[in-house]
């Protein structure tokens, strides 16, 4: 209305006189047609025809359609035109100078019609640019943070000096477990310096890194706790995912089960592949935790910085549940996940 007021505005020279002239006189049906067409016209475009066609590269197809929708409502701006001289008690040449359908499309609606398209998609366009740079630079930004606190925090020195600790006295007491364990550990440690500095990682790397790091952090725990995991049999590894997304509940859960020599310790891990949807369940036993304990543990800094990653990696792609009582605590991460066009087409059979 107010893109149409002004057209106005400049026709007449003078804002008053064209508001006067279009709220006190039958021109309003004029105004109100020009209104109501091109609002449905933008809207259609804006909202069903970029997003269906241009957004997925059908150009040729988007341009025809365009150019229809932009002639269809020029032509429907056109009736607008005898309503109002009906309505005036006159009849179009006299009110408006001209008696010729083709030309109030020519020379008035088409004009104004491409004008309003224009602009709408120049507004539309702009902001998606704006909205996708700010993304970018928020992104970036993350990352580098990301990567500092990777170096700073990722070598957990507790978990690292307990891990070669247990190494070493496997040597003596079973020399082959022990080397393979030192061949997990050097992948674990090859993956967190080489094969993470993307944005985006193959699946089935994170899935191999985190095997590797469950098993390393077997070698960690007393025979008493039992650890239950289920991982996909068969995916599509051109599946990318966020480094460090999944070992982040893991290792939470490794770090704060139930160590209790007279009852039951657990850890259940179980990851899904449905599709594109990955679906990831981790629950472990806890005791002698207070509520306010569990939201230091569990909600605090850590799940913080997952939930922050997760909603600048993928926004609106992904649910979050944490649950807890008083003898466990579990969470359940729901994410959509996108297909590394570079990647080749591989699956995985356990």
């Amino acid at each position: 209305m107010l893109y149409q007021y002004i057209w106005w505005a400049v026709a007449f020279g003078n804002p008053i006189k064209a508001a006067v002239t279009i709220f006190s006189t039958t021109l309003f049906l004029k105004y109100f047609t020009y209104v109501f067409w091109e609002t449905l016209a933008v809207y259609f475009n804006l909202y069903y025809l970029l997003p269906r066609y241009f957004e997925r590269g059908k150009y040729s197809t988007y341009v025809v359609l365009l150019v229809a929708t932009t002639l269809l409502t020029a032509g429907c701006i056109v009736p607008g035109y005898y309503l109002t001289a009906s309505l005036a008690g006159t009849t179009v040449k006299e009110l408006f100078h001209t008696d010729s359908f083709l030309s109030i499309i020519l020379a008035n609606s088409l004009p104004s019609t491409v004008a309003a398209m224009t602009l709408a998609m120049s507004i539309k366009l702009g902001r998606s640019w704006l909205q996708t740079q700010r993304r970018e630079q928020m992104l970036e930004k993350e990352k580098l943070e990301t990567e500092l606190n990777y170096l700073k925090y990722q070598f957990n020195p507790h978990f690292l000096f307990n891990t070669i600790n247990s190494i070493f006295f496997l040597i003596h007491k079973n020399p082959d477990i022990a080397s393979a364990s030192l061949a997990k550990f050097s992948d674990l440690l090859r993956h967190q310096l080489y094969e993470c500095n993307d944005r985006q990682i193959l699946l089935n790397k994170e899935i191999a890194y985190l095997e590797n790091g469950i098993e390393l952090e077997r070698l960690r725990q007393n025979a008493n706790v039992e650890v239950d995991i289920q991982l996909p049999v068969l995916y599509d590894t051109r599946l990318g995912i966020a480094p460090f997304i999944l070992m982040t509940f893991v290792e939470n859960a490794f770090k704060h089960v139930s160590k209790q020599a007279d009852q039951p310790n657990w850890i259940q891990i179980d990851l899904q592949i449905d599709g594109q949807d990955l679906k990831l369940a981790v629950s472990n036993s806890i005791a002698g935790i207070t509520e306010e304990q569990k939201v230091m543990h569990y909600g605090g800094i850590g799940l913080k910085n997952v939930r922050r990653r997760l909603d600048l990696m993928y926004p609106g792609q992904y649910e979050l549940a944490v649950n807890s009582n008083s003898s466990s605590f579990s969470i359940r991460l729901t994410l959509q996940l996108s297909v590394l066009q570079s990647a080749p087409i591989m699956h995985k059979i356990a």
